[in-house]
């Protein structure tokens, strides 16, 4: 069994701006980068075997502040990315937010749809079978990255998670226990 736990990196120079970033590689603030410190005493009683992150700049930082120290290899992925909002990327948030029912199969303009991610997040997975069998890992993303392992994870249909509120929590670790019969047997994403 594949234990693996998830937090979205902490507040970058957008987010405080409420600009929503997408692919655009934007820092950690310093509201961020204490953030992630505090992310990695939350993990700190959890063994870990990897981090995996997005290869987005606000990602790799939260994953090297909270876990840098603990010797954990800290793996970036593009497969793990944000959305690419394209002709939308560091728009106001409100303004992209509105358009994510209408993204889930159709792409941002000149970006992806939710199901392209989820595509990503999906192949992500699958490759970690067999090798990290049996070990506990940590995925540091976006809101996409969520929506996926949601997805791949759950049962809910990207329809329901995408309209369910953004659930915001004093320590944001989400737990999934992945098993791969359940990766087969959700419906293919085009």
């Amino acid at each position: 069994m594949l234990t693996l736990y998830y937090s979205p990196h902490m507040t970058s120079v957008d987010n405080e701006a409420q600009r929503a970033s997408g692919h655009a590689d934007v820092p950690l603030s310093e509201v961020g980068r204490q953030r992630a410190r505090e992310l990695g005493q939350h993990y700190a009683a959890i063994p870990l075997d990897a981090v995996h992150c997005s290869d987005l700049r606000r990602a790799v930082s939260t994953a090297e502040i909270a876990f840098g120290e603990r010797g954990v290899p800290i793996l970036p992925d593009a497969r793990l990315r944000e959305y690419d909002y394209g002709d939308l990327t560091q728009h106001p948030v409100a303004e992209v937010e509105a358009e994510f029912p209408r993204r889930i199969t159709e792409p941002f303009p000149n970006g992806e749809s939710l199901e392209m991610v989820v595509r990503r997040v999906g192949a992500f997975l699958r490759d970690r079978w067999p090798d990290d069998e049996g070990k506990t890992l940590v995925v540091i993303g976006h809101r996409a990255t969520r929506y996926g392992l949601e997805y791949w994870c759950g049962d809910a249909s990207l329809a329901e998670i995408v309209s369910a509120p953004w659930p915001w929590l004093a320590v944001p670790i989400w737990r999934y226990d992945p098993r791969v019969e359940h990766l087969d047997r959700r419906p293919a994403i085009r």
